[in-house]
């Protein structure tokens, strides 16, 4: 009887210090995760720089942000109306981000019109079947929860070029 209440009691202690030293070490995270956040919320934010391209493409646009795409770029098929100044953060965002590319998986480097890379036409059909969805197909969906549901490149790609829904 005497050796149970010994490891009873023996039990009962590693239990208390091990909650101890837990509780301890939560505390200490949540220090840790405060003063990250003083810290983050204290800095300013600033967005990325621009690759050196991409600036110079950016200041070669400088004074006609406001035109349609169309006017300011060549070979423009499919954002005809955007205004220039959109054009490259769309590229920037609905493309390079969502598919987790580069600007070349699309463009041949230094001839942004060009459309030798046969992946810059399926570029072109994908935005094209996005917008078929998004005002075609998701309206006629009754009983759907969001009021405008949206496809866009992410929907699918998720940042991979192949579609986390294929099954490839």
């Amino acid at each position: 009887m005497k050796r149970q209440a010994i490891g009873f009691t023996f039990m009962m202690s590693i239990l208390i210090l091990g909650s101890l030293n837990w509780t301890a070490c939560k505390s200490k995270k949540a220090v840790t995760d405060a003063a990250k956040e003083e810290t983050t919320a204290t800095q300013p934010t600033t967005p990325p720089a621009d690759p050196p391209f991409i600036a110079a493409l950016k200041e070669s646009i400088k004074g006609k942000e406001n035109l349609p795409s169309e006017e300011v770029f060549e070979n423009i098929k499919i954002l005809k109306g955007i205004p220039a100044g959109r054009l490259i953060p769309i590229m920037q965002m609905a493309f390079s981000t969502s598919l987790g590319v580069k600007c070349n998986h699309c463009h041949a480097r230094g001839d942004w019109a060009s459309d030798v890379n046969p992946k810059k036409q399926i570029a072109r059909e994908m935005w094209v079947m996005s917008g078929k969805i998004n005002r075609e197909l998701l309206p006629a969906i009754e009983g759907l929860q969001s009021p405008q549901p949206v496809a866009n490149c992410t929907t699918c790609h998720r940042g991979d070029v192949i579609p986390k829904t294929s099954l490839q």
